[in-house]
């Protein structure tokens, strides 16, 4: 699992958002059985009862991903 002893930190911008979720991927072992595709860039596929499920998410940084200066919350809603 995680490394909790390690105290050296490493910056989120040095590791970059696909450096984080390949961390977190050989951390984690999927263990639920409705998971049928785990961790990805942005979703999962469950299966319950036979109905498969795509659950989406993603990381929205500001000041990478959008300025709130010119970004009305509204569309940052619509990127989200």
């Amino acid at each position: 699992m995680f490394d909790f002893d390690n105290t050296e930190r490493t910056n989120l911008e040095e590791m970059g958002e696909f450096g984080l979720i390949d961390y977190i991927s050989k951390a984690v072992e999927l263990t639920e059985k409705s998971t049928v595709k785990g961790i990805g860039d942005d979703a999962a596929v469950l299966d319950f009862e036979g109905k498969k499920t795509l659950v989406s998410t993603d990381l929205l940084l500001e000041g990478i991903h959008f300025d709130l200066r010119y970004v009305p919350l509204k569309h940052l809603g619509y990127k989200a």
